[in-house]
């Protein structure tokens, strides 16, 4: 669907039974009077086993903000497994039905922001009118953009009413995308590799409480071992193992930083075993420990 200020649909998913799997608390369109941007925020049911989302042509950013959960995603292949926890944004590519099912540990919270396409693709012009690789900026984004997920927790947030806000916002989220998680014009396209490497790390932080192994990201990318270690250290300077526990060590670090969360409720959330696992390596990597960063 194709949405602007002169035809707004406030269902982005036509023929979607949303009320069997959302209640929906807020809505942009009706309780700020948006015309330009579509911002949602939901309370999700805890579990579901089949639930079909119809292709969408808007750009469409989902931000967990409560609750956590396994989620896992088909899109005509295989099934993807991924994790929910508050802060980890997803960009769904647009026009590509999906099928997902889940189990969460309770009540889910999303704040969800769709972007018209007639937005993106004006912008799109306005940079260059190269082709956009949504599937490569739906990768980039999982692999995390601190900026990204606060601009969309902000707009999720804001009670202004009025369509400049909402405007402007949708300006800057599309230049943000098209710019930092889409190949500018002129730049060198991706090596194949590069592509890997990206997913690889996309995997890891997807998958970051889960027992991950060599072997896993290795067939998940479509790589032996041997090739994703070589083209990995290549491409970041470290081995994927290393790379991992940087990524865990820096969740932890945030867990600690922006929830009550105790080091045993912590360790698990970020693939540790115990809290003396998550303790030893956070000092390794830190030269602090645990506490002593919290209180800090």
């Amino acid at each position: 669907m194709v949405f602007d200020s002169a035809h707004l649909d406030l269902q982005p998913y036509a023929g979607f039974d949303m009320d069997s799997y959302v209640r929906r608390t807020y809505c942009s369109f009706e309780d700020a009077a948006w015309q330009s941007l579509l911002v949602q925020r939901f309370h999700h049911v805890p579990a579901v086993e089949n639930m079909e989302l119809p292709a969408a042509a808007d750009l469409h950013l989902v931000l967990p903000v409560g609750g956590r959960a396994v989620m896992e995603t088909r899109t005509g292949g295989r099934w993807h497994r991924h994790t929910w926890t508050p802060g980890r944004l997803e960009l769904a590519v647009p026009d590509r039905p999906v099928l997902r099912r889940y189990r969460g540990d309770g009540p889910l919270r999303s704040v969800q922001v769709h972007i018209p396409r007639s937005t993106v693709e004006r912008t799109t012009v306005r940079l260059g009118g190269r082709a956009v690789d949504y599937e490569g900026m739906a990768a980039s984004v999982a692999a995390g953009d601190p900026l990204l997920v606060e601009a969309v927790r902000a707009v999720g947030s804001v009670e202004e009413t009025g369509d400049l806000y909402a405007e402007s916002a949708a300006a800057f989220l599309a230049v943000h995308l098209l710019t930092r998680h889409s190949r500018a014009p002129g730049r060198p396209a991706l090596t194949r590799e590069d592509a890997r490497v990206r997913a690889a790390i996309a995997l890891m932080r997807e998958r970051l409480a889960e027992p991950l192994t060599l072997a896993d990201i290795a067939d998940e990318v479509h790589l032996s071992v041997f090739h994703l270690v070589r083209v990995f250290r290549r491409a970041t300077g470290e081995t994927p193992h290393r790379y991992l526990i940087h990524l865990r060590i820096e969740e932890a670090k945030r867990l600690l930083r922006d929830t009550g969360l105790t080091l045993a409720q912590i360790a698990p959330l970020c693939g540790f075993a115990d809290p003396s696992a998550l303790s030893t390596a956070f000092l390794r990597h830190t030269g602090a420990r645990p506490s002593a960063y919290r209180n800090s």
